[in-house]
């Protein structure tokens, strides 16, 4: 392909998917917020309705006794279930967000997820994901307070959409196979390109729109939980995988409806 017929194909595709984003930029942010938080409202609910089955996990892992595993349980749940309500009544985004970093951090302490590579680099991406959230939140806070002296608002807000890209993308990461097959190899390459376009934000929306339809189809394919028998533990499995990976696509939906920020190769080229 000439690069004349290159440059033609790739303007068609950034037309179709700013069509697209015209179309849905009312309502996209609010499927983003809710895709996000998926995994902790899920979570939460859990907690509350297999109550004895977590207690008994973590006293019998830790050796801590009844109380404290009563505690942690129901300190998953609150801050699970109230974080996630803050964030989509949009009230209070700042502390929401502490709880469900909170979150993170002790269940990945807990469960001894720090020691379980793919586990770990998707629990940081779902922390990108929470990041994108902030960095809309300071947007909002911004617009809020135009005209008033931002003291470098801006730059932060582009800061935190660089880290939040860096980080969501660490789930795609996790889902690569080196075998020897010619499709997987094919998926390799194209997902790369794709991942470092969203990481030095070039073409960053139509990347991560592309990321996002992807990373959905394969959600569908590999973690349908609902094709599982419920007595089975591998639901559960599933069930985990799947709600966490609907987060980390709420986190890209936030970095198509968002942009990459003023640290990317798409905000610079505006400037040549």
């Amino acid at each position: 392909m000439s690069n004349s017929a290159y440059n033609k194909v790739l303007s068609q595709a950034d037309d179709f998917a700013d069509r697209i984003l015209r179309h849905s930029k009312h309502y996209l942010p609010h499927i983003a917020r809710l895709c996000l938080i998926a995994t902790f409202l899920e979570d939460g609910l859990r907690m509350w309705f297999q109550w004895t089955e977590q207690k008994d996990y973590v006293s019998l892992t830790w050796r801590c006794g009844e109380f404290l595993a009563h505690t942690f349980v129901l300190l998953n749940m609150v801050l699970q279930l109230v974080g996630c309500a803050m964030v989509l009544l949009r009230k209070f985004v700042y502390p929401a967000v502490g709880m469900l970093f909170a979150v993170i951090v002790i269940q990945t302490l807990a469960y001894s997820i720090l020691w379980d590579i793919k586990f770990f680099m998707r629990n940081l991406a779902l922390a990108g994901g929470l990041v994108l959230l902030l960095a809309e939140a300071s947007g909002e806070a911004k617009t809020m307070f135009a005209g008033l002296p931002s003291m470098g608002g801006s730059q932060r807000q582009s800061y935190m959409q660089l880290a939040g890209r860096m980080l969501v993308i660490l789930m795609f990461i996790t889902l690569f196979s080196f075998t020897q097959s010619f499709i997987r190899l094919i998926q390799l390459i194209i997902g790369s390109v794709l991942l470092v376009c969203v990481a030095i934000g070039y073409k960053t929306k139509l990347s991560a729109l592309i990321l996002v339809v992807w990373l959905m189809v394969l959600n569908l394919i590999m973690n349908s939980f609902w094709s599982v028998p419920s007595n089975r533990i591998m639901r559960d499995f599933m069930k985990y995988d799947f709600f966490q990976t609907l987060s980390v696509i709420g986190g890209l939906l936030f970095v198509v409806a968002l942009g990459p920020g003023g640290v990317s190769l798409d905000e610079h080229k505006k400037e040549w």
